[in-house]
Protein backbone atom coordinates (compact mmCIF):
# COMPACT_ATOMS: atom_id res chain seq x y z
CA UNK A 1 0.00 0.00 0.00
CA UNK A 2 1.34 3.57 -1.27
CA UNK A 3 0.62 6.88 -0.04
CA UNK A 4 -1.28 7.97 2.81
CA UNK A 5 -3.81 5.91 4.47
CA UNK A 6 -7.57 6.62 4.09
CA UNK A 7 -8.85 8.80 7.12
CA UNK A 8 -11.45 7.84 9.22
CA UNK A 9 -14.29 9.24 11.60
CA UNK A 10 -16.43 6.66 14.35
CA UNK A 11 -19.36 8.11 14.93
CA UNK A 12 -21.22 5.51 17.72
CA UNK A 13 -23.14 5.99 21.17
CA UNK A 14 -21.46 3.61 22.85
CA UNK A 15 -17.74 4.13 24.01
CA UNK A 16 -16.90 0.66 24.14
CA UNK A 17 -17.62 0.01 20.43
CA UNK A 18 -15.84 2.99 19.38
CA UNK A 19 -12.55 2.06 21.31
CA UNK A 20 -12.84 -1.58 19.63
CA UNK A 21 -13.26 -0.10 16.32
CA UNK A 22 -10.61 2.33 16.61
CA UNK A 23 -8.20 -0.61 17.63
CA UNK A 24 -9.13 -2.99 14.76
CA UNK A 25 -8.72 -0.44 12.14
CA UNK A 26 -5.93 1.46 13.14
CA UNK A 27 -4.24 -2.19 12.89
CA UNK A 28 -4.63 -1.70 9.32
CA UNK A 29 -1.78 0.01 7.75
CA UNK A 30 -3.72 1.74 5.42
CA UNK A 31 -6.60 3.15 7.49
CA UNK A 32 -6.13 5.48 10.51
CA UNK A 33 -9.08 6.48 12.86
CA UNK A 34 -9.31 10.57 13.15
CA UNK A 35 -11.49 10.95 15.46
CA UNK A 36 -14.68 9.43 17.39
CA UNK A 37 -17.83 11.31 18.42
CA UNK A 38 -21.02 9.54 19.95
CA UNK A 39 -24.02 11.29 17.89
CA UNK A 40 -25.13 12.07 14.21
CA UNK A 41 -25.22 15.74 15.21
CA UNK A 42 -21.60 15.68 15.96
CA UNK A 43 -20.71 13.34 13.47
CA UNK A 44 -21.97 16.15 10.47
CA UNK A 45 -20.33 18.99 11.94
CA UNK A 46 -16.97 16.91 12.41
CA UNK A 47 -17.22 15.73 9.17
CA UNK A 48 -17.70 19.20 7.77
CA UNK A 49 -14.23 20.50 9.83
CA UNK A 50 -12.22 17.82 9.20
CA UNK A 51 -13.18 16.05 6.13
CA UNK A 52 -12.01 12.17 6.31
CA UNK A 53 -12.57 10.42 3.67
CA UNK A 54 -15.17 8.13 5.70
CA UNK A 55 -17.63 8.51 8.70
CA UNK A 56 -18.39 5.05 10.06
CA UNK A 57 -22.12 5.99 11.09
CA UNK A 58 -24.24 3.87 14.00
CA UNK A 59 -27.96 3.64 12.33
CA UNK A 60 -29.58 4.42 15.46
CA UNK A 61 -28.34 5.91 18.60
CA UNK A 62 -29.65 5.72 22.04
CA UNK A 63 -30.26 7.71 25.04
CA UNK A 64 -33.13 10.65 26.20
CA UNK A 65 -30.67 12.94 24.07
CA UNK A 66 -30.25 10.86 21.02
CA UNK A 67 -31.19 13.12 18.29
CA UNK A 68 -31.02 12.73 14.65
CA UNK A 69 -30.79 8.83 13.63
CA UNK A 70 -27.99 7.40 11.23
CA UNK A 71 -29.82 8.11 7.81
CA UNK A 72 -30.57 11.17 8.93
CA UNK A 73 -26.89 12.46 9.76
CA UNK A 74 -25.72 10.63 6.49
CA UNK A 75 -28.21 12.99 4.57
CA UNK A 76 -27.05 15.99 5.87
CA UNK A 77 -23.36 15.01 5.55
CA UNK A 78 -24.51 14.66 2.04
CA UNK A 79 -25.10 17.92 1.70
CA UNK A 80 -22.66 19.49 4.38
CA UNK A 81 -19.46 17.43 3.17
CA UNK A 82 -20.35 15.81 -0.48
CA UNK A 83 -16.73 14.89 -0.59
CA UNK A 84 -16.94 12.59 2.54
CA UNK A 85 -17.84 8.54 2.03
CA UNK A 86 -20.15 6.90 4.78
CA UNK A 87 -20.83 3.34 5.91
CA UNK A 88 -23.29 2.70 8.14
CA UNK A 89 -22.18 -0.06 10.63
CA UNK A 90 -24.94 -1.49 12.49
CA UNK A 91 -26.91 -4.72 14.10
CA UNK A 92 -29.57 -3.98 12.38
CA UNK A 93 -30.06 -5.80 8.76
CA UNK A 94 -33.65 -5.14 7.81
CA UNK A 95 -33.83 -4.11 4.30
CA UNK A 96 -36.34 -1.20 4.78
CA UNK A 97 -33.58 0.18 6.80
CA UNK A 98 -30.66 -0.44 4.09
CA UNK A 99 -32.19 0.81 1.62
CA UNK A 100 -33.29 3.82 3.44
CA UNK A 101 -29.64 4.42 4.14
CA UNK A 102 -28.74 3.86 0.71
CA UNK A 103 -31.28 6.51 -0.70
CA UNK A 104 -29.98 8.71 1.70
CA UNK A 105 -26.11 8.81 0.37
CA UNK A 106 -24.39 5.74 2.54
CA UNK A 107 -21.76 3.98 0.31
CA UNK A 108 -21.94 1.32 2.41
CA UNK A 109 -23.53 -1.17 4.75
CA UNK A 110 -21.73 -3.53 7.61
CA UNK A 111 -23.21 -5.49 10.22
CA UNK A 112 -20.98 -5.05 13.39
CA UNK A 113 -21.04 -9.04 13.80
CA UNK A 114 -19.58 -9.49 10.57
CA UNK A 115 -16.03 -10.82 10.08
CA UNK A 116 -13.70 -7.25 10.25
CA UNK A 117 -12.57 -7.99 6.65
CA UNK A 118 -15.95 -6.87 5.89
CA UNK A 119 -15.68 -3.91 7.11
CA UNK A 120 -12.23 -3.05 5.96
CA UNK A 121 -13.57 -3.68 2.28
CA UNK A 122 -16.45 -1.89 2.66
CA UNK A 123 -14.61 1.19 3.92
CA UNK A 124 -11.84 1.17 1.10
CA UNK A 125 -14.99 0.57 -1.44
CA UNK A 126 -16.50 3.83 -0.26
CA UNK A 127 -13.37 5.41 -0.69
CA UNK A 128 -12.69 4.35 -3.77
CA UNK A 129 -16.03 6.10 -4.98
CA UNK A 130 -18.16 2.52 -4.90
CA UNK A 131 -21.09 0.76 -2.74
CA UNK A 132 -19.18 -1.60 -0.60
CA UNK A 133 -22.19 -4.00 1.37
CA UNK A 134 -21.92 -6.98 3.99
CA UNK A 135 -22.63 -10.40 1.53
CA UNK A 136 -25.78 -10.70 4.78
CA UNK A 137 -26.80 -7.63 3.27
CA UNK A 138 -26.88 -8.20 -0.64
CA UNK A 139 -28.96 -10.70 0.01
CA UNK A 140 -31.37 -8.40 2.13
CA UNK A 141 -31.37 -6.63 -1.22
CA UNK A 142 -32.02 -9.18 -3.76
CA UNK A 143 -36.41 -8.72 -3.54
CA UNK A 144 -35.55 -5.29 -3.70
CA UNK A 145 -33.57 -5.27 -7.11
CA UNK A 146 -35.71 -8.30 -8.60
CA UNK A 147 -39.11 -5.68 -8.28
CA UNK A 148 -38.20 -1.93 -8.44
CA UNK A 149 -40.27 -0.68 -9.85
CA UNK A 150 -43.33 -1.45 -7.70
CA UNK A 151 -42.14 -1.02 -4.00
CA UNK A 152 -42.45 2.14 -2.64
CA UNK A 153 -39.21 3.63 -0.65
CA UNK A 154 -39.65 4.09 2.97
CA UNK A 155 -39.70 8.16 1.95
CA UNK A 156 -42.07 7.29 -0.52
CA UNK A 157 -44.41 5.77 1.63
CA UNK A 158 -44.05 8.74 4.34
CA UNK A 159 -45.03 11.19 1.53
CA UNK A 160 -47.89 8.98 0.41
CA UNK A 161 -48.77 9.13 4.26
CA UNK A 162 -48.54 12.82 4.32
CA UNK A 163 -51.06 13.41 1.10
CA UNK A 164 -53.60 11.21 2.56
CA UNK A 165 -53.73 13.97 5.44
CA UNK A 166 -54.47 16.51 2.34
CA UNK A 167 -50.91 18.09 2.79
CA UNK A 168 -49.82 20.43 0.14
CA UNK A 169 -46.52 19.83 -2.03
CA UNK A 170 -45.08 22.82 0.49
CA UNK A 171 -46.62 21.30 3.53
CA UNK A 172 -44.74 17.89 2.55
CA UNK A 173 -41.67 19.68 1.94
CA UNK A 174 -41.13 21.85 5.36
CA UNK A 175 -42.23 18.21 6.90
CA UNK A 176 -40.14 15.46 5.65
CA UNK A 177 -37.03 18.19 5.64
CA UNK A 178 -37.26 18.14 1.37
CA UNK A 179 -37.41 20.84 -1.07
CA UNK A 180 -40.63 21.36 -3.03
CA UNK A 181 -38.70 19.99 -6.20
CA UNK A 182 -37.56 16.72 -4.46
CA UNK A 183 -41.41 16.54 -3.31
CA UNK A 184 -42.42 16.55 -6.75
CA UNK A 185 -39.90 14.10 -8.19
CA UNK A 186 -41.43 11.80 -5.85
CA UNK A 187 -44.45 12.31 -6.60
CA UNK A 188 -44.01 11.52 -9.95
CA UNK A 189 -42.55 8.10 -8.94
CA UNK A 190 -45.00 6.97 -6.69
CA UNK A 191 -47.54 7.69 -9.14
CA UNK A 192 -45.23 5.60 -11.74
CA UNK A 193 -45.18 2.91 -9.24
CA UNK A 194 -48.81 2.83 -7.70
CA UNK A 195 -50.66 3.13 -11.89
CA UNK A 196 -52.21 6.61 -10.15
CA UNK A 197 -52.88 10.12 -11.99
CA UNK A 198 -53.51 11.80 -9.12
CA UNK A 199 -53.33 12.54 -5.20
CA UNK A 200 -56.40 10.43 -4.62
CA UNK A 201 -55.80 7.87 -6.46
CA UNK A 202 -52.01 7.12 -5.16
CA UNK A 203 -53.74 7.29 -1.22
CA UNK A 204 -56.19 4.56 -2.58
CA UNK A 205 -53.96 2.54 -4.21
CA UNK A 206 -51.43 2.37 -1.13
CA UNK A 207 -54.37 1.56 1.06
CA UNK A 208 -55.08 -1.59 -1.64
CA UNK A 209 -51.82 -3.15 -1.51
CA UNK A 210 -51.53 -2.74 2.18
CA UNK A 211 -48.67 -0.06 2.09
CA UNK A 212 -50.53 2.40 4.14
CA UNK A 213 -53.53 2.29 7.01
CA UNK A 214 -55.94 4.77 7.13
CA UNK A 215 -57.53 6.08 10.69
Amino acid sequence: MTGEPLRLLIADDHAVVRAGLRALLDGEPDLEVIAEVGSGEEAVRLAARLMPDVVLMDLRFAGPDKGIDGVEAVRRLALKAPGVAAVMLTSYAGRTDVVRALEAGARGYVLKAGPPEELFQAVRTAAAGSVGLAAEIVGELVGQVVRPDQDLSHREIEVVRLLAEGRSNRAIAEALFLSEATVKTHLVRIYRKLKADNRAAAVSEAVRRGLLELA
